[in-house]
């Protein structure tokens, strides 16, 4: 647990916008602080001890219980992963908010992982309930967040750089928190304040994938838009630097680690055989590197749901992991969320080694058919190897960890 809590120590929003102050300086007759994220709140925080009075209103969406103390800013709780009424009314005034803005006002806006659900507003072609629709289909069908926020950005009036379109002309900061493999900026929360390289054709044959029934969807502003021409779109914090804090924790405390990957994506079962096989060879060969040793991984995977089970990717990946480790009381694996939440669960992630099968079975529990269940979470609350942070004011994907001792 050392090692993960050092890669969120270094995830922390609140020190990582401090650190951009110099980009909210000049002379502006109001200036905004707009947007959507679980890291919302430490952002505004951040945003509040530079800016104090400075601050004419602001208004950020954040995920039920993901929440701060701010003087300036106002909170506004609503709903991850599926969108509902608070979200779509914060939504709504978010862009209001924007679109009063004049030349000689700051916009700043603050996005981090969860600014797609938490910004569900519709284009008038499309209503509330079909958005809801496609979203709960596209979470149950594996789609990819590049695929997920494709289709999201030509569902929306906000999105795809449609909130930088009404904040136009006033200047726009956007700081940016990266849930996403790449860092790719108009992907990020479906790049609110970013020029949107996806069409209508490609959102509409990601439906026709997936076999889902598309709404009339609208086009978003492209490169080159004037409406793009003050906005400057600066990633604060990213996966990749919480798995540098862990590499260096892991050396500290006697392990050799190595990092496979920042950009895991893919099947949550099939990429924690994988990882679980490139321990055993650590064990059995000494390579790619020896024992003691960390293996780190960076990203984040999808669930195909089959059953009707609870859990989310981080435990589904330690419950496949475990059952391909079993037997093998050397080897440790730890998979959790940054934001302290995995799936609709109040856990993070969860933690097994070569002797959990063996747990599990003595207590009568089948982890074969709890993983085809998608049932990790009660598999893991029965052993007591759920890892529960509470909300952690950051959201840099998942982090995964493979534990080797000699």
């Amino acid at each position: 647990m050392r090692i993960f809590r050092a890669a969120l120590k270094a995830a922390d929003p609140y020190q990582s916008v401090l650190k951009h102050g110099h980009l909210m300086t000049g002379s502006y007759r109001n200036i905004y602080v707009l947007g959507a994220g679980k890291a919302g709140a430490r952002m505004a925080q951040a945003v509040e001890r530079l800016l104090g009075r400075r601050i004419t209103a602001g208004l950020i969406n954040v995920k039920y219980g993901h929440t701060a103390r701010l003087r300036r800013i106002a909170l506004n709780e609503c709903g991850h992963p599926m969108p509902d009424e608070n979200g779509l009314r914060g939504a709504r005034r978010i862009l209001e908010m924007a679109s009063a803005a004049t030349a000689r006002d700051l916009v700043i806006c603050l996005i981090s992982g969860g600014a797609s659900a938490l910004l569900p507003l519709p284009p008038p072609s499309v209503t509330f309930q079909e958005k809801q629709r496609i979203t709960s289909e596209l979470l149950k069908c594996g789609a990819t967040i590049h695929e997920f926020n494709c289709v999201r950005k030509h569902l929306s009036a906000i999105k795809g750089g449609n909130l930088a379109r009404a904040a136009s002309p006033a200047t726009v900061v956007t700081l940016i928190l990266s849930d996403v493999i790449g860092d790719d900026l108009d992907v990020i929360g479906s790049g609110p304040t970013v020029p949107d390289r996806t069409t209508v054709a490609d959102a509409a044959a990601i439906l026709k994938k997936y076999n889902i029934p598309a709404p009339t969807l609208t086009e978003t502003p492209k490169p080159g838009d004037p409406a793009f021409r003050s906005v400057r779109n600066i990633v604060v914090g990213s996966n990749r630097l919480a798995v540098d804090a862990a590499v260096a924790e892991a050396k500290a405390l006697g392990f050799r680690p190595l990092v496979l990957s920042t950009f895991v994506e893919g099947e949550t079962r099939e990429v924690a055989r994988v990882h679980a096989a490139i321990a055993k060879e650590v064990l059995a060969s000494g390579r790619p590197v020896r024992s003691p040793a960390c293996l780190i991984s960076g990203g984040e995977t999808t669930v195909t749901i089959h059953g009707n089970g609870l859990g989310g990717r981080n435990q589904e990946f330690v419950l496949a992991a475990a059952i391909e480790i079993e037997g093998l009381g050397n080897l440790t694996v730890l998979s959790a969320g940054t934001d302290g939440t995995d799936g609709p669960t109040d856990a993070a992630g969860a933690i097994a080694d070569g002797a959990t099968i063996a747990r599990a079975r003595a207590l009568g529990l089948d982890p074969r058919a709890a993983l085809a269940n998608n049932d990790s979470y009660h598999f893991f609350e029965s052993l007591d190897d759920l890892i529960k942070t509470g909300p952690t004011g950051t959201n840099v994907m998942d982090i995964r960890l493979l534990l080797s001792k000699s």
